[in-house]
């Protein structure tokens, strides 16, 4: 088994490779750019984990790795631009370098460009990547469309939004180590519990993503903190604060999620203390621990060694405790 680092480092490598010039350049230039912009390259070292851990070498397992980061970013580019998000990564937008336009188009080519990577393995783990990958691209857009929904509607429920994170971020999370295991040939079970694992460790990774925009070192995060808020999006944090508020501080927080401001600072401030002083920010904490640790029972479902199944948790582990 490799450590985290070689397999980041192996992929940016193959990366690097795959970037090249292209015409016409106002298409793929943005690619380049997005794809380089950085990141914790979470999913694609999944990938390349998973075959590793089924004894597969984890180098036959780069395309799909390459292909699960590439519809990551598209996915990353479209949504951006349906938030108006100004920063990705402590960066400009696609859609704010270029323009809308551009982000749109390109973000349709890198979805082309990951179904392609499918095309360098043999039939059957072809159509079994295919398989997976456009369940999990489709689950992925309704997600999207719960979180823009749930923008416009007061009633939303903590079911309901976990459901939403589960579609939007964590199915990918599962997919990616799927994959992993589908080319190193893994039994169905073993596909299934990984699967089970990732997906399960990617809603701890959301909820964890959620708390960070609220509570998180601007200059370590890399995104604009406070942009949810300024979104007013139903976060879990939001709807756990409703949950443990009454009276007028709830009534303050639900008119707070109704006004767009052109200045947010006292927004953002005095929404982040209702998450305090509700208990909402600790709950939150507990559920990333919960979620985290049920991810971990299911890994004394696979048939791979002690010290693999250590590896994973402590791969875990660290998501939970991250800071970026």
């Amino acid at each position: 088994m490799q450590n985290t680092q070689d397999y980041q480092s192996e992929f940016l490598s193959y990366l690097e490779n795959f970037s090249k010039n292209r015409e016409p350049k106002n298409l793929y230039q943005p690619i380049n750019y997005i794809l380089k912009l950085g990141g914790k390259r979470l999913r694609p070292v999944l990938t390349l984990m998973s075959a590793d851990i089924f004894n597969c070498d984890y180098k036959k397992a780069l395309d799909a790795a390459l292909s699960i980061e590439i519809f990551h970013n598209f996915s990353l580019v479209h949504d951006d631009i349906m938030d108006a998000a100004p920063l990705r990564r402590g960066q400009l937008t696609v859609h704010e370098k270029w323009d809308v336009n551009t982000g749109i188009l390109s973000g349709d080519a890198m979805l082309i460009m990951a179904y392609q990577l499918f095309e360098n393995y043999d039939p059957q783990v072809f159509q079994a990547l295919a398989k997976l990958f456009s369940k999990t691209a489709l689950e992925v857009c309704e997600g999207q469309q719960y979180d823009v929904d749930f923008e416009t509607r007061d009633n939303v429920t903590i079911p309901e939004y976990l459901k939403m994170i589960e579609y939007k971020t964590a199915v990918l999370v599962g997919a990616a180590m799927q994959m992993g295991a589908i080319i190193a040939k893994a039994s169905e079970q073993d596909q299934v519990g990984i699967y089970e694992f990732g997906r399960l460790l990617g809603i701890a990774f959301q909820l964890q993503d959620d708390y960070l925009d609220a509570f998180g070192n601007p200059e370590t995060f890399g995104k604009q903190v406070g942009g949810d808020i300024i979104e007013n999006k139903k976060t879990f944090l939001y709807l756990k604060a409703l949950q443990f508020l009454d009276g007028s501080k709830k009534n303050q927080l639900e008119q707070l999620f109704t006004v767009n401001l052109e200045d947010n600072f006292e927004k953002i401030e005095t929404v982040k203390q209702f998450f305090i002083e509700s208990g909402s920010a600790e709950a939150t904490q507990q559920e990333i621990e919960n979620y985290t640790k049920k991810s971990f029972l299911v890994l004394e479902t696979l048939n791979i060694s002690d010290d693999k199944k250590l590896l994973l948790k402590s791969f875990g582990t660290n998501l939970m405790t991250r800071k970026v």
